[in-house]
């Protein structure tokens, strides 16, 4: 297969593109003339555009047949059975030259700013490969588009073109509250901003006293805090998120995944976000009047002051409730992707918001790093930051969006730049000659489409592909080279002792049971179903048998799959038999003795079972690997459960033990099988050696989403920036695609981007996503997210369009790729760098304040240091913990932005007094807390979680009317160890389970519970959590923004 730019078969279909862009096929329904060609340029040919690239025939407008939205059921015929399997191509590609910037409008004029020569050196992660990390599949459509230029589906849609010069074919520009297609949703109303007043006068003080060591800072025993900063002007860290200021909404009722469902606007809830920043005003702090002074979108923190105005000498304390903090919105945020024809920065990823897809992609499908990109590399070095993608191509949307809507072009595929292989967006330029447009009107008289004043089809607004950031197409026959698998779903049990007696494989046999009956009926859904422990056991389950057969393979040694015809078989024939067989394995195996885990042998024959289809692979593991293929042993250091950083090489136990399981993880991702993993012990069983297969496969390790199989994706840029390197759970055997056998909501790719030219100040860089995939109907589809962002010759936009979350969530991925090839605190302190080179950047080039004595943070990336801090006291970076736990949260850290940041940093609040909630509030979730043990008292109760795990912490001294209300019991020694939430009979119970039940819609996880209490194991791990406060771990937040400040003062001399 080759590179893209070759003029190969690439990335997707197996013929030439010349071939392809000139070979047309006859719709089924209204042919069109197979000599007509439409000619028009993707952005990432913008500039060299002088010879036109000539498209495939766009088909008449009845050849249309474009859906609404996502089918909703299994297409109608039924397709042959696969044949062998051979890794499926896309799109045809070609060089990812990229999509060149559409020139910005006449009238904006460019923001005055610093452009310095040299900065600070480039990230230490750069250049380091990540293996981690997840993405979704789309949710069936909740009917079609509303509004005069929709279609009912089945029924097509005109498209057309008309002549005329070189013309933009941009994003619409809606009127207010308006998208095209009628009122979705609610007109902008005349919401107030809450006024925010100057920063008050800030105080220098004198030289800063002895710096810390790195040692003493961030690995090393507990040390003083130095004389440390104050904060002067505390109404900053109340004001609004660091990004233009944000409508407010009415907060939706409870029930959905993000805590909202779809409910009637009234015109006059929501105001429109402002103009994107930095384009045609001077820089300001987001959502705040603009200061006296240009460039002094920053806060502040300087030493403490008597009363005299005098440092206070010996100083260590500042107010904590003065320092950066987050401040969640406690609103439904609108957010729309591009206003005045310009990108709109997206809204904390953390938040609670609703998208309006009008030319951008929802942030939740692409986010980048910096909302505007800069010009040169060598702007990009001096900023500090980093300069990547995050994308999820299949993230669950809000309830209240609008779906992804599906475009059919028919057998001649969707529309694409014949130069770069770009997919036909809101971004593309239109060409035509004026000798060829009359004979193009008259070959083509029903497609012809008048332009705007504003130079755009008059019906763009009728058409996705013109006029939203995602869509998706159905994919032709050119697609393939083979017809699309069935979806395959494979369950692999471990019978061994251990699960049998702690309840593990009970528990698995439960959930395979409701998981089926949520599975499609029909031909294409199939099942089988395994279980191991010294051996492997398989079980026929045709519907001839009156029961279910056990057959058994002894040697693990060289493994096979008896019948295989028999062990998988559809879901529809067979599922008596399944639900029969899964009621009767914990019964079967109740007494067995047999310790041994055939691990290895296990998964190497259930693929065996289904490598001509391939499927998914959803594994149940209880013990450490013991016998057969891929045995492992417990080489943790000798047996120990803990290891300290300080260890010489400790980092070699977080790699895979031998190759043999990689090897194994490859050659299921070849043949299309993609491998999700349950771990149920709390015994060492070795993940890092383990975790490499799911994270090969694209599967994941814990969960299971409804997936997308077969699945190849690439991103392509605009001129002037190119893909650097992918990272995430896939297996990428050529540069520029990434294969994944599976695919679902939660898996995020990151995608590390570089210049390979220079960009134009103004302009625009485009961004584009192509997810070529198998929905679990067997329909070929691919997913296209496009994002378009300014570019800026101006450091000080950079750090105005900074997006924290975004940039936090790299960190934590570059970091989970070097904790197992660098020593442990070699790692927290690269970690450590990355925080204060940016900050060190601002500092030097950006900052109108000249004190040495203050530290000076960008609004945007204000919780920057704050949230280094937690990383470094993560599971992953801190210096004590187990092998397994660390291993687990680098396979784990690879989710999505929303799950990634409290993973990290978590959310903390009391819920004693949820009587006192305030009226009007209509979030249950009380304020957060900060994560100090300062906030935390002995009379109260406190909820703490990550979006993984609830801690309950109850204090000693709690009002035993509460602890009734509660959970029943009138002391805090009588907490039971095992937690199930319940609903008693008093208001305050209900309040609580009402709290628990919406932050379980926000993450979309259960969340386990877990009580804790002072002086016992559960105390201490809750406690753990408090990022804030001084540990073994590292520093306290007040001496890390010292010690940040120091190492600032220290460059800054140099």
């Amino acid at each position: 297969m080759q590179n893209i730019g070759q003029g190969g078969k690439g990335l997707f279909p197996q013929r030439n593109e010349a071939e392809a862009a000139t070979t047309h096929h006859h719709h089924q329904t209204i042919p069109f003339r197979p000599s007509t060609t439409f000619p028009f340029i993707s952005p990432s040919c913008w500039g060299s555009w002088r010879s036109a690239p000539v498209f495939s025939a766009w088909p008449s407008p009845a050849a249309l047949a474009r859906p609404a939205g996502p089918r909703s059921g299994p297409p109608q015929p039924i397709l042959p059975p696969a044949t062998a399997p051979v890794r499926p191509t896309g799109p045809p590609v070609g060089q990812p030259s990229s999509f060149v910037s559409r020139p910005p409008p006449g009238s904006l004029l460019p923001v005055g700013g610093l452009a310095p020569a040299s900065g600070p050196p480039p990230s230490p992660f750069q250049t380091s490969g990540l293996q981690s990390g997840p993405v979704s599949t789309p949710l069936p459509a909740s009917g079609p588009r509303s509004g005069p230029g929709s279609l009912p589906l089945g029924q097509s849609m005109p498209l057309s073109s008309g002549p005329g010069r070189i013309m933009s074919n941009g994003p619409p520009m809606f009127a207010s509250g308006a998208l095209p297609g009628g009122p979705r949703y609610p007109p902008p109303g005349n919401a107030p901003q809450p006024p925010v007043g100057h920063p008050p006068a800030m105080t220098t003080t004198a030289g800063p006293p002895r710096t810390p060591t790195m040692h003493s800072m961030l690995g090393g025993p507990a040390v003083g805090a130095p004389q440390g900063p104050t904060v002067q002007q505390a109404p900053l860290f109340s004001a609004a998120p660091p990004f233009s200021a944000a409508p407010q909404a009415m907060r939706p009722p409870p029930g959905s995944p993000y805590g909202s469902q779809p409910w009637p606007m009234q015109q006059g809830q929501v105001a429109p976000p402002s103009q994107f920043p930095g384009s045609a005003q001077p820089p300001r702090m987001f959502g705040m009047p603009p200061p006296p002074l240009p460039n002094q979108s920053m806060t502040t923190i300087s030493p403490a002051v008597g009363q005299t105005g005098a440092p206070l000498a010996g100083s260590s304390k500042i107010d904590p409730n003065q320092i950066p903090r987050p401040v969640p919105s406690s609103s439904v945020l609108i957010h729309e992707t591009r206003q005045s024809n310009q990108a709109n920065p997206p809204p904390p990823a953390t938040s609670d918001y609703i998208v309006r897809d009008n030319g951008n992609c929802s942030p939740r499908y692409m986010r980048c790093t910096i909302n505007q990109i800069p010009c040169t590399a060598d702007l990009l070095t001096t900023s500090g930051m980093p300069l990547s993608l995050l994308v999820e191509p299949f993230a669950l949307p809000h309830p209240s969006e609008e779906p992804i809507q599906v475009v059919d072009f028919g057998e001649s595929g969707p529309v694409r730049c014949s130069r770069c292989k770009g997919y036909i967006n809101p971004f593309m330029k239109f060409l035509d000659k004026a000798g060829d447009s009359s004979d193009l009107l008259m070959r083509l008289p029903v497609t012809h489409c008048n332009l705007g004043p504003d130079g755009r089809r008059r019906d763009a607004d009728d058409r996705p592909e013109l006029c939203r950031g995602t869509v998706e197409f159905v994919a032709s026959k050119e697609y393939m080279v083979r017809d699309p698998m069935p979806a395959v779903y494979f369950f692999l049990i471990d019978v061994s002792m251990n699960a049998i007696q702690t309840g593990a494989t009970a528990a698995a046999c439960s959930a395979i049971n409701q998981v089926i009956a949520d599975l499609p009926e029909g031909p294409r859904t199939m099942v089988g179903i395994a279980t191991f422990d010294s051996t492997v056991h398989f079980y026929n389950l045709k519907r001839a048998l009156q029961q279910p057969l056990m057959l058994i393979v002894a040697d693990v040694q060289d493994v096979y799959t008896p019948l295989e015809t028999d062990v998988v078989v559809q879901l529809s024939e067979c599922r008596q038999h399944l639900e029969q067989l899964l009621d009767s394995i914990p019964n079967m195996f109740q007494n067995s003795k047999i310790a041994e885990s055939a691990f290895g042998a296990a998964i190497k024959a259930a693929f065996l079972a289904i490598k001509s289809t391939g499927g998914k692979l959803l594994v149940f593991q209880s013990v450490l690997p013991s016998t057969g293929i891929g045995a492992l042993s417990a080489r943790e250091a000798e047996g120990r459960a803990n290891i300290s950083s300080a260890e010489k090489e400790a980092h070699k136990l977080l790699q895979p033990a031998d190759k043999t399981l990689k090897t194994m993880a490859i050659e299921f991702a070849e043949y299309q099988v993609c491998v999700d993993l349950f771990i149920t012990t709390q015994s060492y069983i070795d993940i890092a050696s383990i975790a490499v297969i799911p994270r090969t496969t694209g599967g994941q390790m814990e969960c299971h989403k409804a997936p997308g199989f077969e699945a190849v994706m690439r991103v392509r840029c605009s001129q002037g920036i190119q893909v650097q390197e992918y990272h995430g759970s896939f297996c990428k055997r050529i540069p520029t695609d990434v294969d994944l056998p599976g695919i679902d909501c939660d898996k995020t790719i990151m995608v590390t981007l570089k210049h390979d030219d220079k960009l134009q100040d103004g302009s625009e860089c485009a961004f584009q996503c192509a997810l070529l995939y198998t929905t679990v109907y067997g329909q070929r589809r691919i997913r296209v997210t496009t994002l378009s962002l300014p570019c800026t010759s101006m450091l000080s936009n950079l750090f105005r369009a900074a997006d924290l979350d975004t940039q936090f969530a790299c960190f934590m991925k570059q970091a989970a790729n070097e904790i197992p090839l660098s020593a442990l605190l070699r790692v927290r302190e690269q970690v450590t760098n990355l925080c204060i080179s940016s900050l060190l950047s601002y500092r030097k080039f950006c900052a109108t304040v000249s004190s040495s004595g203050q530290l000076i943070l960008p609004e945007a990336l204000k919780l920057l240091p704050l949230y280094t801090l937690a990383l470094i006291k993560s599971t992953g970076l801190r210096t004590e913990g187990k092998i397994d736990e660390r291993s687990f949260w680098i396979n784990h850290v690879s989710l999505s932005v929303p799950l990634a940041v409290p993973l990290v940093y978590p959310r903390m609040v009391a819920i004693h007094d949820l009587d006192s909630k305030k009226e009007g509030d209509e979030s249950p979730i009380p304020p957060v807390i900060p994560l100090s043990s300062e906030h935390v008292s002995d009379e109260g109760i406190y909820l703490l979680e990550n979006g993984e795990d609830c801690f309950i912490f109850v204090g000693n001294l709690v009002d035993s009317s509460i602890l009734q209300q509660l959970f029943g019991i009138t002391s805090a020694d009588e907490l039971p160890t095992q937690y199930v939430l319940q609903q008693y009979d008093n208001p305050l119970s209900k309040k609580l389970n009402e709290v628990v039940n919406e932050i379980r819609r926000q993450r979309c996880s259960y969340l386990r519970l877990k009580l804790c209490k002072k002086g016992d194991p559960s105390g201490t791990l809750f406690f753990s959590y408090m990022v804030e406060d001084q540990s073994p771990n590292g520093p306290s937040y007040v001496e890390f923004l010292v010690h940040v400040h120091r190492q600032i003062q220290i460059k800054m001399a140099s």
